[in-house]
């Protein structure tokens, strides 16, 4: 939306679920590092366009939105923030009984 790219014009097709390959397939063992990439330029790309915004756009509507840009990267930061949170819990429950 930052971008005027319409809704759903991820790279991956799904909305929420995105279907990967199983958990020791040889398949997976390739997809892993892709999503990486696809992971650190969706993010690149993400940093690109917020800096080129010009200060005057963070506080205008998006176009047809409610709210401002501003608003959309900070509800974009914390999102990230909660997956970030999400690993962190991950990693320590895989060195527990429950891996």
């Amino acid at each position: 939306m930052l971008t005027g790219e319409k809704r759903g014009s991820f790279a991956l097709e799904g909305s929420n679920w995105f279907v990967r390959p199983a958990r020791g397939v040889a398949r997976a063992d390739r997809a892993w590092p892709a999503d990486v990439r696809l992971l650190a330029d969706e993010h690149r790309h993400l940093r690109e366009t917020i800096a080129a915004l010009p200060e005057r756009a963070l506080g205008r509507r998006l176009t047809g939105k409610r709210y401002t840009a501003a608003f959309m990267i900070r509800g974009i930061a914390a999102h990230d923030l909660y997956h970030a949170g999400q690993i962190q819990v991950i990693k320590r429950l895989r060195g527990s009984r429950y891996s």
